[in-house]
């Protein structure tokens, strides 16, 4: 059977209750023998000694930490640069050739003798009117409407959902609607840009670069879109952003089809827009979570 001695339940212990002295001295925290003093043995931290087995590395971990968040934080701010740096590369080079007529230009006219080829090729007139639709979805009306009224609904849809800052909407669309004529005209007066039919200016007109439409477009939907895409769901607020950029970039590539715009102009104008809609979405606070509304059957519910 079992060789082991069991000790019999009720049985009274030695009256200085220690152990056997047949029974080996033992180490509370392991259940091993202990043969060297508890006190000699050197732990993982000052304030544990003795503890087995000393954890590996555990005194390089804590100044690590820091190390590492810092790191982490540094990735992150890169991260989040590259895209406004790469953008402001791409408005400075472009505006640089427009100024000095450079060889990027040719572009322009490479993408204009293409886009004649490939309209006189297909002689749609349904392709023509979808183009001239989307390029007046870039004028000043009616796109600022637009986005004054997605700063209006943002706004009643904040305030009804709880939120404490629910009139800040009201605020920015107004604010982008001032920015875009900032942002273009003092360019098209200094730029002096002929448009693609490549006729001279007359005396105070404003030059086509960059597109008006194409910012106007870009700044105003993308404004609104949002404003708005912070009351609704993660799903709503991923569909209407990618609705809002298929627009922008057909706008775009209307004006380029109806001849109304060089490509490098509308270019400058999604830079622009991208341009703004990054520096707002950094300086919008994040979306509070709203409160939960408070259920009127709730007390009488309780009473039942």
């Amino acid at each position: 059977m079992d060789s082991e001695p069991r000790p019999a339940v009720g049985v009274p212990t030695r009256e200085d209750n220690s152990a056997p002295p047949s029974a080996p001295p033992q180490d509370r925290s392991t259940g091993r023998p202990a043969h060297t003093p508890r006190g000699a043995r050197s732990g993982d931290h000052p304030s544990r000694p003795g503890a087995l087995p000393p954890a590996p590395g555990r005194l390089l971990a804590v100044p690590i930490r820091p190390r590492r968040a810092v790191d982490a934080a540094l990735a992150r701010a890169r991260e989040s640069l590259a895209t406004p740096l790469l953008l402001g590369l791409l408005l400075a080079l472009v505006s640089w050739q427009v100024a000095a007529a450079g060889p990027l230009l040719g572009l322009d006219r490479w993408v204009r003798r293409s886009v004649a080829q490939l309209r006189d090729t297909l002689h749609s007139g349904a392709l023509d009117w979808c183009a001239h639709l989307l390029s007046d979805l870039g004028s000043t009306v009616p796109a600022i409407p637009v986005l004054l009224g997605a700063g209006g609904l943002a706004a009643w849809r904040s305030r009804r959902a709880g939120v404490r800052r629910w009139w800040l909407p009201l605020l920015v669309a107004p604010l982008a609607a001032l920015l875009i004529p900032l942002l273009v005209v003092p360019a098209k007066d200094y730029f002096a840009r002929p448009g693609p039919l490549e006729q001279p200016l007359s005396p105070g007109s404003w030059g086509w670069y960059p597109s008006g439409h194409t910012t106007t477009a870009g700044v105003s939907y993308g404004v609104g879109a949002l404003l708005v895409g912070r009351t609704l769901s993660a799903a709503a607020r991923r569909m209407l952003h990618t609705a809002t950029v298929l627009l922008g970039f057909g706008v775009g590539i209307g004006l380029i089809w109806c001849v109304y715009h060089w490509f490098l102009d509308v270019l400058a104008g999604w830079c622009l827009s991208l341009l703004v809609l990054w520096c707002l979405t950094r300086w919008l606070p994040r979306a509070p979570a709203p409160r939960p509304p408070a259920d009127p059957g709730g007390a009488g519910s309780a009473r039942n």
